[in-house]
This record gives C-alpha cells, sequence and structure tokens, in this order.
C-alpha cells in the first residue's frame, strides 16, 4: 500500500513489493527523484519528517538502567517487609533499612550509568558510510542519513543500506541468508517482477542487511529503518544482544548465589520461628542476610572495570560495540591475521610496469587504469576518487596515471565485469574512438595468466622475482572482442598477456614488536592471506614471525578436518586460501578448543569473523567485515590489539577478586549467622545493620577496577569456571566462620556484652576480615612483597574499616543500634585480623596446587548475525 506524505510534497513512500512490481522511472517519478539523486536540501527535508534510517538506539536512558537495579526481587520484597515492620511498631527500623537501600540503588546506578554512557560515547565514533547521488554528484553519506529517493552505488562486499529499486546492475548478485536463510546469492537485474511475489524472489530490489556477494549496481531507496524488511526483523528481536562467554559465567555465577541463599534464608528463618521469635524480624533478618550473600554490586564493579578498560582502549583508538567485548578479548589463545595493515603499512603504492617481456613500459599501467572499479567525482573541474579497492586507488593516484589520463578519453566503457574472489580478475569490454573494442582483464598472476595463451620466460623470471622480494603484482591481458556488447565470465578465455603492475606494502614498522608482545602474552599469530606464498612467507620472517610451515589453498582443498587439523597446528602462513578457507581453518582451530580472534578487512573476511569467538575488524574495512567484527581498529596495528588483551585480561582478574572474595566472606557469614540464630536469645545482627555492613563492604570494592594484577595472571588467558568459585566459597567461608564464631566467645564470655554491644562488635569484625582479605584474595602472590594493591584500593579498603570501627562511638551509634566498644575489644580485633590474614595464605597456598581444568565452550545463538548487522544501522541521539 502506498502512503502519501504531505511534506515533502512531491513524495510517496513505496514498499519493496509494490516498488518490485514498477518500471525503474515509475519508481523514480513517484518518490520525486531522478537518476542523478535527490538534491541535497531535498533530503534533509526528508530525513526531517521521516528521521534517521537506524533499527538501534545507543543513546542511554536513565531509567532503564534504574530499573535494572531495582529488580532484583530480594531488594522488593525486603523493602516490602520494611514497610509492613513501620506499621507494626518499627518506624525506625524501618526508616533506615530504606536509607540503607536508596543508598546501595544509587551507588550501582550511578556507576552502571556511567559506563552506559561510556558506550554511548565509543559508539557515537563508529561509522558506516555509502555512495549516494546528490545534487547530481557522488559522494560519501552516513548510512542513517539515508531518505527515500536516494540513489545508491553497490559495490562488492558493501551492505545494503536501504531496500533498494534497481537502476542498473552488472552481474550483480547479492548474499540474503540474514533475511531469507537461503545459502545461495541470488542474481540481480532491473526487470519488474509479477504482482505477489516472495520477498526471496525480489531480483529487481537489493533489501537493507543483505551483502553484494559479486558485481555492482545502483538503485534507488524506497524504503528506510523500521519500514524495510531487515528492520520488522531487527526490530522483533528486540535490543537485547545474545549473551557473550563473560555475560555467561555471570549468569552461572548468580544462579549459583541464588541456589545457596535460599536454602541458607530458608534455614534461618525456620530456626528464628522455631526459636518463637517474632515472624517479622526473623523475615527481615533472612532477607537481609539474603541481600548480602548477594555481590549486589557485582554489575556495578564489572561495568566500572569494562567502562574503564573501554577509556583505555579509546584512548588508543580501539573501539569495542560492546562492553563485555573486552573480557572475552582477554580470552584469546591463537589470532588468525591477514598481512595487509597489520603486519605491512597498509598504504599500496604503484610501483611500476612490466611489459609482456619484463621490460619497464606503459601499456601495462594504461590498460589497468582503463580496467579500474574506482568511483570518480568530476565535479568542480577536479577530479577525486570517492570509492574503490586500494589497488585501483593505488594506480589511480600514481604519478604514471596524471601522465596518461588525457589519453584514456579515447576509449568508452561499454561493459564491467567486477573483482570477485572466486575468479580473483576483474575485467571490462571498451571501445576506441575508431570503433575497435577489446576486452581488458587484470588480477592475480595465477588467474590471468590461467586464461593465457602462453607467457615469455622473461616475464616468468620477471614475476618470480617480484614474489621474491615480496611485492604485490596484478598481471594484465586483453583481447579483441569485435561486436561485442556485453560481458560475462566466459569471455574471460584465449586472452593474450601484456604485463604486470608491480605494488609496494612495506612492512610495518611496530609489528615486529607487537608479535613479541603478543607472544609474551600465550597468544600465537598465524597469517592467512590471499596472497601469494612467497611474498607471504618473506614478510612474515623478516618481521620475527617463525615460519614453521606454509600451507596453500590447493592443501586445504585436498585435506580432510582431521588432516588439516595438523596442518592448522604445524603452520604459520596459509596463502592463496578463499574466504571457505579462512571459515574453515578457523572453526577447526576454535574446535581444539582454544579461544580464535580473527582480525579482517576484507569482503572474503566476513564467514571468517562470524566463526571466530572474536572478530575484529578495522574502521576503513569493507562494510561486511565491520558488520561481522565485534571489536573495531581505527588504527589496524597489532601492538593496540595486544593493549586489547591485557585490558581483557586485568578486567576479568579484577572481577574474579570481587567474585571470590563476596562469595567466600559473605558464604561464611551466612554460616556464622545461622550457628548464631541457634545459640544465642537474640537476632546475632539486626536487619539494618547486615545491610550497612554490606553497603559498606560493596562501597569499598568499587575500587577494584583499579588494582594492579600480577603478571603470572596476565600471561594467559582465564574463564568463568563455577566449579573453581564454588569450590572456593567453600573452603574459605567456614575459614571466615571460624574468626566470626571466635568473636561471638570473646564477646560473650570476656565482654560479658548484652544483644546491643554483641551486634556491635561482631558488626565491626565482620566489615574488617571481608574487607581486608581482599589484599590475599587479590593475588596468589605473598601479598605487600611480592604484590602491591592499587592506592585506591588501598585507601578504601583501610578507609571503610576505619569509619566501620569509629561508627558505634558516633552520635548516629544509637539509631544504628550500637553501643562504644572496649578498648581491649581493639587489640582482639588486630589480633584475630592478623591470624585470619596469616591463615588464608596458607590456606591459599594449598588451594591453588590444583585447580580445576577451564571448560572451553563457545557458540553462537541464532540471532547472533542479525545482531551484529543491526548495529551499523544505529542513531546516536
Amino acid at each position: 500500500m502506498m502512503v502519501a506524505i504531505s511534506r515533502p510534497g512531491d513524495m510517496a513512500r513505496l514498499d519493496v513489493d509494490e516498488a518490485a512490481v514498477l518500471a525503474a522511472e515509475v519508481v523514480l517519478a513517484r518518490l520525486g527523484s531522478g537518476r542523478d539523486g535527490l538534491t541535497a536540501a531535498r533530503a534533509r527535508d526528508r530525513l526531517a519528517v521521516l528521521g534517521p534510517n537506524a533499527v538501534r538506539t545507543h543513546r542511554v536512558r536513565w531509567p532503564v538502567v534504574l530499573v535494572r537495579q531495582l529488580r532484583s526481587p530480594l531488594l522488593i520484597l525486603l523493602a516490602v517487609t520494611a514497610v509492613a515492620s513501620s506499621f507494626l511498631g518499627e518506624p525506625k527500623d524501618a526508616l533506615i533499612i530504606g536509607v540503607i537501600l536508596v543508598a546501595s540503588v544509587g551507588l550501582g546506578f550511578f556507576n552502571e550509568f556511567r559506563a552506559e554512557k561510556a558506550a554511548e560515547a565509543l559508539h557515537s565514533q563508529i561509522r558506516h558510510r555509502c555512495v549516494v547521488w546528490r545534487d547530481g554528484r557522488p559522494g560519501a553519506v552516513d548510512v542513517t542519513g539515508l531518505v527515500p529517493g536516494d540513489v545508491v552505488e553497490l559495490r562488492l562486499g558493501e551492505v545494503v543500506p536501504a531496500d533498494l529499486r534497481l537502476m542498473s546492475v552488472s552481474g550483480l548478485e547479492c548474499d540474503e541468508s540474514a533475511l531469507t536463510g537461503e545459502s545461495l546469492p541470488v542474481a540481480k537485474s532491473v526487470a519488474p517482477v509479477g504482482a505477489g511475489t516472495p520477498l526471496a524472489e525480489l531480483a529487481c530490489c537489493a533489501l537493507m542487511g543483505t551483502v553484494v556477494h559479486a558485481g555492482s549496481g545502483v538503485g534507488v531507496v524506497v524504503a528506510t529503518a523500521g519500514r524495510t524488511e531487515f528492520g520488522r526483523i531487527a526490530l522483533a528481536l528486540g535490543e537485547r544482544h545474545p549473551e557473550t562467554e563473560f555475560q555467561a559465567g555471570l549468569r552461572r555465577f548468580s544462579l549459583l548465589l541464588v541456589r545457596v541463599a535460599a536454602v541458607l534464608t530458608a534455614m534461618i528463618f525456620l530456626v528464628n520461628v522455631v526459636l518463637r521469635r517474632p515472624v517479622i524480624d526473623a523475615l527481615l533478618f533472612s532477607l537481609a542476610i539474603a541481600v548480602g550473600i548477594s555481590p549486589q554490586l557485582l554489575p556495578a564493579v564489572v561495568s566500572t572495570g569494562l567502562a574503564s578498560g573501554c577509556r583505555r582502549l579509546a584512548r588508543h583508538r580501539v573501539l569495542v560495540k560492546r562492553l563485555v567485548c573486552i573480557e572475552d578479548l582477554g580470552d584469546v589463545e591463537v589470532l588468525f591475521t591477514d598481512k595487509t595493515g597489520t603486519l605491512t603499512e597498509g598504504r599500496v603504492g604503484f610501483m611500476r610496469a612490466l611489459d609482456a617481456a619484463g621490460r619497464a613500459g606503459d601499456e601495462p599501467l594504461e590498460l589497468g587504469l582503463l580496467c579500474d572499479e574506482a568511483t570518480v567525482d568530476a565535479g568542480g573541474g577536479r577530479e577525486r576518487v570517492v570509492g574503490g579497492n586500494p589497488l585501483d586507488l593505488a594506480l589511480w593516484d600514481s604519478p604514471g596515471a596524471a601522465r596518461l589520463r588525457g589519453g584514456l578519453a579515447r576509449y568508452r566503457r561499454l561493459a564491467v565485469l567486477p573483482f570477485d574472489h572466486r575468479r580473483r580478475t576483474a575485467s571490462v569490454l571498451v571501445e576506441r574512438d575508431d570503433g575497435h573494442r577489446v576486452i581488458i582483464s587484470k588480477g592475480a598472476p595465477e588467474a590471468v595468466l590461467a586464461r593465457c595463451g602462453g607467457v615469455s620466460e622473461q616475464a616468468a623470471a620477471a614475476l618470480e622475482a617480484e614474489f621474491a622480494a615480496g611485492n604485490r603484482v596484478i598481471a594484465v591481458a586483453t583481447r579483441d572482442a569485435p561486436g561485442a556488447t556485453a560481458l560475462t565470465v566466459g569471455d574471460e578465455r584465449d586472452l593474450v598477456f601484456r604485463g604486470l603492475l608491480v605494488f609496494l606494502d612495506p612492512p610495518k614498522a611496530g609489528a615486529s614488536d607487537a608479535l613479541r608482545r603478543l607472544a609474551d602474552l600465550g597468544v600465537t599469530v598465524k597469517v592467512l592471506t590471499g596472497d601469494n606464498p612467497a611474498v607471504a612467507a618473506k614478510l612474515c620472517a623478516g618481521l620475527g614471525l617463525p615460519v614453521a610451515r606454509v600451507v596453500t589453498g590447493a592443501e586445504v582443498d585436498a585435506a580432510d578436518d582431521a588432516s588439516l587439523a595438523v596442518l592448522i597446528d604445524r603452520a604459520t602462513v596459509f596463502a592463496r586460501i578463499s574466504p571457505e578457507h579462512k571459515a574453515r581453518i578457523v572453526r577447526l582451530q576454535r574446535r581444539s578448543g582454544l579461544d580464535v580472534a580473527f582480525l579482517g578487512d576484507g569482503v572474503n573476511d566476513a564467514v571468517a569473523l562470524h566463526v571466530a569467538d572474536v572478530g575484529i575488524s578495522v574502521e576503513s574495512a569493507a562494510d561486511v567485515a565491520k558488520d561481522a567484527a565485534d571489536v573495531l581498529l581505527l588504527d589496524k596495528d597489532l601492538g593496540i590489539l595486544a593493549d586489547g588483551v591485557l585490558q581483557g585480561r586485568r578486567i576479568f582478574a579484577n572481577t574474579m577478586k570481587y567474585v571470590l572474595m563476596g562469595t567466600s566472606s559473605n558464604f561464611g557469614n551466612m554460616f556464622s549467622a545461622a550457628g548464631a540464630s541457634l545459640l544465642l536469645g537474640f537476632l546475632p545482627m539486626l536487619p539494618s545493620q547486615i545491610l550497612l555492613n554490606n553497603l559498606m563492604y560493596d562501597t569499598s570494592q568499587l575500587a577494584i577496577p583499579t588494582d594492579r594484577v600480577d603478571p603470572g595472571q596476565l600471561a594467559r588467558p582465564s574463564r568463568w569456571d563455577v566449579r573453581l568459585i564454588r569450590r572456593f566459597m567453600l573452603f574459605f567461608g567456614p575459614i571466615s566462620s571460624v574468626f566470626d564464631f571466635v568473636t561471638f566467645g570473646i564477646m560473650l564470655w570476656v565482654f560479658q556484652a548484652g544483644p546491643s554491644l554483641f551486634r556491635t562488635g561482631w558488626f565491626v569484625e565482620s566489615l574488617a576480615t571481608q574487607t581486608l582479605v581482599i589484599f590475599a584474595i587479590r593475588t596468589r602472590r605473598v601479598p605487600f612483597f611480592r604484590s602491591h594493591p592499587s592506592i585506591p584500593l588501598l585507601l578504601a579498603a583501610l578507609g571503610v574499616v576505619t569509619v566501620g570501627a569509629l561508627l558505634p562511638a558516633t552520635p548516629m551509634a544509637a539509631a544504628l543500634g550500637f553501643q562504644p566498644l572496649p578498648g581491649p575489644f581493639f587489640v582482639a580485633l588486630v589480633l584475630m585480623v592478623a591470624a585470619y590474614l596469616l591463615l588464608i595464605e596458607f590456606a591459599k597456598r594449598w588451594f591453588y596446587r590444583t585447580v580445576p581444568a577451564v571448560p572451553a565452550i563457545r557458540s553462537r545463538t541464532p540471532g547472533h548475525r542479525t545482531h551484529r548487522r543491526a548495529g551499523r544501522f544505529s542513531a546516536r541521539t
């Protein structure tokens, strides 16, 4: 159905299925556009009416963050019970509990909101652009700025930025698996289809979110954002992303605590009811204990650590699409990378042209310029390139091209057969001013020479010499084509070799040091490239990357999975490989149980990026590569990647400090509370005191993300292991309980304490032991002597313990149910804390003698690819 829009008045919005049955010229007329596109002013007006071409937003909304803090059932139940107690004669206790709960929620909200704002700032730096005709000239426009009526160019590897009615195509094929599930690419045309044609058969349309698999085309935008087919699917999935390994670990850990808290809380409540204590007091006490065992600020601690890591990485020009991807980056054990821009400078420069006899000559350069896929804007009397592949751009910008460019006007291009990775060749059909027509092909030397009748010995020797020197080489060939009007793959035959185009992409200055850093971090680097084996091996050897074995694409094809797995373990370089080879190699490496990252920026890298545990690309990458990646490098530098691995491991190590410390000490406190409830004639601690203890303890732990991490913990990846956490909790928790019971004995038998003094003493001792134990648990080394905490963590822990010790002597003590402690208590406290930490040290050494093996399983959910691709169509306001 067509819907008229009043402003701008010359435009009607079309659904893609309606546009598909109309001729392209009719669609242009209905949209108030033409083959030269809209004017910039008209495009601005339409954008104001229709809004951005976006299906996601990265704007942080504080109510959403606040709701996440309030959705804990325990907190809600505790708040309801506190309100009920205020009506039953305990308004003061209810008020204190309410203030503590508000402070706790506020603390978590402040830290999570700040982390979300950091992520929002990072997303604002990520841009996705396409070539659009406006005011009769091509230019790069952000995909979110597209409107119906815009005329868009499509090239190999680009993600279709909106629903388009195609106006011209040249061998265009689109991968529509993200929409239709069809694994084979779909050939496109410009002829209208019949009414009622299914989505998968709209051959004259290119759909948003699909990928240009081959060829090129031009189309007019008919629908954007949520009005597209892809937009409807993305919106139906919602904003929630599939969880990462890190998030899965947090979820499993939370489930463990829920089970433990449920059992012990129910037990404590029943004990207090059996002992005929007031039901409301028993319920409040039990719920407060349950809140105490739950690491309430864990999301804030994790978010603070991730946001801090993101800011550090952003200073090094690394952007992560989601904060949790940083931790996954720290898990990496094997990195597969291409060589261009990572091991080389990534600035391809044209060096020379060699004719068919291996001598210097201009003919191959002229032919290469004619067989060129660069998009040139000649507006303003000055030609400039606005799109194209790096080799074509290098040709266009070379001094020789400037000299020959005037002679190119003698030729008229009649047809184009764009480059694709199966043929590894691009061809054009051109007509000279005298009417002579010729096919020009250029591409990988092996592919072009296989289509030629023969090559001189001099040319073959020149080719081998260039490969041995580590240079990139393109071969050029031609064939006369009298009377030809179109071009097909079958026409790339019986070619005559015309020469070689030689390019240089020198080794990157810092690549050798970066490879050494990654090796020190236990990350094995392997190179996957479509380049010549000799060129790749020479580059790697020159950078100090040991080349144990070079495997070619032909060897990959010949090997079954078992044989290829052996080759992967032995090889360093994989050359002349296809996109399917890359994905297969990455998949088999993952199957071995290792965490695999893949760094790529080309069209042929997208599948491998999806398969890898962590996909890494660069800002200048092909659209499909950027969409498939989890991490974007603004500069393609392995040294920056090493920084990312370090940040991921540091964040995970600091998160585990909070988890292990909180579960062990809190678990011990639960046991202590259960035992005290059996032995005492009163509650061992008031609900408000338990919550205050928990709040003060958690506040000190917000400094954990700033802590230093021992080199031994950074030297290898670590992963979540609930078995280890459970074992740690059951081992160290009872040690904490032992000292709680010692405190009970001292308070009852030495100081003859009543309820108020007893609660005060346990409050101070509990806070001191569970806060100061961080200094022992944060390292497997001897604390302070061989491993130093960060200054913020040291000050936070000591500050909280000091405040807790002084609190009973302040005017607030009575309201909180405290009373001043006798001086000898603090002597006993110092001795108990010292003994506790010493015992923890000995226990720690015994515990870490044998640590359970960590499982290495990771999977992708069905919505993973759609969520990734939807990220490119994201509004920032």
